[in-house]
């Protein structure tokens, strides 16, 4: 008998995991800087870990400069690696601009549902992915590709790349101009994948 009950006391000890809040949309940041500030000033540092918001850099042109941008991937949500005990669940719940967990009724309660360990591994690896991919060059293009001019004057052109400068962000394209290919030198920015 008392075996049995072990293991459903272990089966019942609450673990380290990631859960998904629900956020204001737009609200997101707010919801982040408010926990990492409980997180360092309280004894919420015990039992929350972890606060993200997956985003990816998003790199426009505007009058003629590149602003890179940060998009929410998850609009409305708010990742947190904690453990939910006692009071943990009801001070992560009424945090300002936060609606509730993601969760699962049981018995007419909402349970705050951990997320998957394949979850969890995918969005961490989603983040790492696109670390990666801006402190390489995102786009790395190779010679003998297709691209399309989306910036200049020879927007909507397409050609084929003839040498690529990695240190510099540039490109050599051949596009056709009333019959004759003509070189133009780009940055990478001002083309895209066809």
């Amino acid at each position: 008998m008392a075996e049995s009950r072990s293991k459903s006391d272990v089966a019942k000890r609450p673990v380290r995991a990631w859960y998904v809040l629900r956020a204001i949309s737009g609200k997101e940041a707010k919801v982040k800087e408010v926990l990492d500030a409980a997180i360092r000033n309280t004894d919420l540092g015990k039992y929350v870990f972890q606060v993200l918001i997956p985003t990816e850099k998003v790199l426009t042109v505007r009058n003629g400069k590149k602003v890179i941008k940060e998009k929410n991937l998850y609009a409305g949500y708010v990742f947190v690696e904690a453990i939910l005990v006692g009071e943990v669940i009801h001070e992560l719940r009424n945090t300002t601009n936060v609606i509730d967990f993601l969760s699962v009724k049981d018995r007419g309660t909402n349970v705050p549902e951990p997320l998957r360990q394949s979850e969890v591994t995918r969005m961490l690896g989603t983040l790492d992915q696109m670390v990666d991919e801006t402190a390489d060059g995102a786009n790395d293009y190779i010679v003998g590709e297709s691209v399309k001019v989306n910036f200049g004057p020879f927007t909507g052109f397409t050609g084929e790349i003839e040498e690529v400068d990695r240190e510099r962000k540039k490109l050599k394209v051949m596009v056709k101009i009333f019959g004759r290919k003509t070189p133009l030198e780009l940055e990478n920015s001002q083309v895209e994948r066809v």
